[in-house]
């Protein structure tokens, strides 16, 4: 789990980095099962979801690359499946309605952090500009260092799934995923792509870069919904 490599400078990856360290140790850990508690918990019930501890920094996981990508290039792209796809800049992008909420956040590798205050554009206000069309039951996400991750529709617009700029009432940094990253709270947190740069609807669903490589295509921490040998 590097936090050190040197990023490059360019914001226009194509795709991510063949098998690293953190691949090849996460692709173990799917084998073998780490973590799994057999608990069952759910979030009316118990905050902390089974197999996670608190933490109050914010750890760092990448691929290896942390994209830099400059404000004025910067630009998110929603298509596929929906009736008016569009292609915001920075400017357009914080036009739109703003929305803050105060959210957990659970990473597959154990830590949970409570009370993270976010700000950004709403899925569900998004999904008011696109319109998805009546076969739109999937979202993936597409980030600048190559990583993609798919989502259900549903997921994608919970109540307080966001496309964020900023935490803590500061701008996102580019280590944990700013300019723009998704935050979907309800879901382990390798479903909230970091540098986001494109949204695309479908109506059919197709595996993700961690989804490919062991991890659970729907990723639901009250359920340890880890890895993929538990579908």
């Amino acid at each position: 789990m590097s936090d050190d490599a040197e990023p490059p400078s360019s914001p226009d990856a194509a795709s991510p980095p063949s098998d690293t360290k953190l691949t090849l140790t996460k692709q173990r850990w799917a084998r073998e099962g780490k973590f799994l508690t057999g608990r069952v918990t759910r979030p009316e019930e118990d905050r902390l979801p089974p197999g996670q501890h608190l933490v109050r920094d914010w750890p760092v996981l990448d691929l290896g690359i942390q994209p830099r990508v400059p404000l004025d290039r910067w630009r998110l792209d929603v298509d596929g499946a929906v009736e008016n796809p569009v292609s915001w800049d920075w400017e357009t992008f914080r036009a739109q309605k703003q929305t803050r909420e105060t959210t957990d956040i659970h990473c597959v590798t154990t830590w949970s952090r409570y009370d993270n205050h976010w700000e950004g554009v709403s899925t569900r206000d998004l999904l008011d500009v696109v319109m998805p069309k009546a076969d739109a039951h999937f979202v993936m996400l597409h980030s600048h260092d190559g990583y993609n991750t798919n989502l259900a529709l549903e997921d994608f617009a919970a109540e307080d799934a966001l496309i964020v700029h900023s935490w803590e009432g500061q701008p996102l940094t580019r280590e944990h995923g700013g300019p723009v990253r998704l935050v979907v709270p309800h879901l382990y947190f390798w479903k909230s792509a970091k540098w986001l740069k494109r949204i695309e609807f479908r109506s059919f669903d197709k595996r993700g870069f961690w989804e490919e490589n062991g991890y659970h295509n729907h990723a639901d921490p009250w359920k340890e919904e880890r890895y993929s040998a538990d579908e």
